[in-house]
């Protein structure tokens, strides 16, 4: 599938399941601002609460950050948007399904590394580094041993 078509099929993808829409409703919640990113993802900046501590994080086709559109929309940060464009495509498959799914993986990633990306499944094929993540991380003293038996 070309990339635009990707886009498009990824924005109806996650309008239809419900959660294009419930990353509108947070963002209105929140009063952050609501702006056009680009490729069919929608950016809400200005995002005040403390958690998750990342500058960004996804739900559905809206990219909520703590700066600015402009900030995450400048080229140095290229691989960052893509990473959480990324995010949106895991949204468009998985629906609903994404989020005990990603907090499982987040669990395992912390209980192998103490990391909660590391390990994370949905972080690795999202693009660790784009992520800002570190690319691997050793396992848990304990995971070691078994893996060793």
């Amino acid at each position: 599938m070309s990339p635009r078509r990707w886009h498009v099929t990824r924005t109806v993808l996650t309008a239809v399941n419900g959660t294009t829409g419930a990353g509108l409703l947070l963002a209105l919640a929140t009063r952050t601002k609501i702006r056009r990113g680009r490729d069919g993802v929608l950016i809400a900046e200005g995002w005040r609460l403390p958690m998750p501590p990342a500058s960004c994080f996804t739900v559905g086709s809206v990219i909520i950050t703590r700066r600015s559109a402009e900030w995450l929309l400048a080229e140095e940060r290229a691989a960052l948007l893509a990473h959480e464009s990324r995010h949106a495509g895991q949204y468009a498959v998985l629906g609903p399904l994404f989020w005990p799914a990603y907090w499982v993986a987040c669990g395992w990633s912390y209980v192998a590394t103490g990391s909660f990306g590391v390990r994370n499944y949905f972080e690795r094929h999202a693009g660790l580094h784009d992520g800002g993540y570190p690319e691997d991380l050793p396992l848990r003293p304990w995971l070691q041993r078994i893996r060793r038996r």
